[in-house]
C-alpha cells in the first residue's frame, strides 16, 4: 500500500524502483511513480520528528567542509568553481539584489553574492549549517519556519540548489516561493535528473536518488505541475554539468570494487556527451519568473 502522491494526492501509483540508503542507515526503500500526475516519490517518507537522523553523518558533503579524502576533495574544490557559474545563471538579467537562498548550507553561494553587492539572506534546516553560513556572512541565517513569517515580494531573486527534492510539502513551498518573490523576480531551481545516462546506468545505485533525503524526485513536467497554481513559469533550462562527475564517483562507491574516481569520470563524461544531444544532464537548472 503506498501513500498518496504528495503532489496531486493520487493514489494510483506503480513502482519505479527497490533501492537502499546507500548513502547512511542501509534501510530498504522504494520509489513509486504516480500514474496521474507522473511524479516518482519515496515511500516510506521519514516522518518530520525522524528525518534528521538521516541526515547525521560526517560524509554529508553539502554541510561539511573539513571531511578528508579524493572525492570530497574535488568535491569542495568543484563546489568553488560552480559558485560562480550559479550566480551568473541566477542573476545575468535581473534588476533587483535582494537575494534568498533557501536550502543555504554553509553559505557558499551567498557570501560570493554578499561579495558581489547583493542583500542576501540564508535559510537551512541544519542548525549547524546556519551556525557555519552565520560566520561566513557575517549575520543571523533564519530556520525555513521563519521564512514563512517573511512579508509578501521580500526578494527579487530566490535560489534553491538541491533543495525542492528535500521539501514534504511541495504545494505549500510553491505557494510560499510565489508569495516571497517580487514582480519581475526570478527564482532558481536546481534538481538531479532521473532522466540522465547516468542515472539510466546506475539504476538503484544512482547516488543522486539519495533515498530517503530525497523525497521527490522530478523532471521538468512534474516540476512545472508543482508551480501550476502559481504565477512563476520556466523561462530557460540550464546544465550543472560537474554533477555528472561528482554523482558518478558516489555511485561507483556504492557499487564497490575500487578505481571509483576513474570510473566515475569515464561515466561523467558519457552522460555529458549524451546529453548533448538529447538535453538530459545529470543535473538541471530551471529558471522560472514572475
Amino acid at each position: 500500500m503506498t501513500a498518496k502522491c504528495p503532489l496531486c494526492e493520487s493514489q494510483n501509483a506503480t513502482l519505479h524502483l527497490q533501492l537502499k540508503d546507500y548513502f547512511l542507515s542501509k534501510e530498504d526503500f522504494e520509489i513509486y511513480q504516480c500514474q496521474s500526475c507522473g511524479l516518482l516519490y519515496t515511500w516510506p517518507r521519514p516522518a518530520d520528528d525522524i528525518i534528521g537522523k538521516y541526515y547525521k553523518s560526517d560524509d554529508y558533503l553539502s554541510h561539511n567542509e573539513k571531511k578528508k579524502g579524493l572525492i570530497p576533495f574535488i568535491y569542495n574544490c568543484v563546489k568553488r568553481v560552480n559558485v560562480a557559474n550559479k550566480f551568473r545563471m541566477a542573476t545575468t538579467g535581473t534588476q533587483g539584489r535582494r537575494m534568498l537562498d533557501f536550502g543555504c548550507g554553509v553559505g557558499d553561494f551567498l557570501h560570493f553574492a554578499q561579495q558581489k553587492g547583493y542583500e542576501v539572506t540564508g535559510a537551512d534546516l541544519s542548525p549547524d549549517a546556519r551556525r557555519f553560513a552565520s560566520e561566513k556572512l557575517g549575520k543571523p541565517v533564519i530556520s525555513p519556519d521563519e521564512v514563512f513569517a517573511l512579508p509578501d515580494n521580500s526578494f527579487d531573486i530566490i535560489t534553491m540548489w538541491h533543495v525542492l527534492e528535500h521539501i514534504s510539502d511541495l504545494k505549500k513551498q510553491a505557494e510560499l516561493l510565489d508569495r516571497l518573490l517580487a514582480d519581475g523576480g526570478r527564482l532558481v531551481i536546481a534538481l538531479p535528473n532521473y532522466q540522465s545516462y547516468d542515472a539510466q546506468y546506475y539504476k538503484d545505485k544512482w547516488a543522486a536518488y539519495d533515498v530517503p533525503r530525497h523525497l521527490n524526485h522530478f523532471n521538468q513536467k512534474t516540476l512545472e505541475s508543482v508551480f501550476a497554481d502559481t504565477q512563476l513559469h520556466i523561462v530557460g533550462v540550464r546544465p550543472l554539468k560537474w554533477d555528472a562527475y561528482y554523482i558518478s564517483m558516489m555511485s561507483e562507491g556504492y557499487i564497490g570494487g575500487g578505481n571509483a574516481f576513474v570510473k566515475g569520470v569515464l561515466t561523467g563524461l558519457k552522460s555529458n556527451r549524451a546529453a548533448r544531444k538529447n538535453g538530459q544532464y545529470s543535473s538541471m537548472v530551471y529558471i522560472f519568473e514572475r
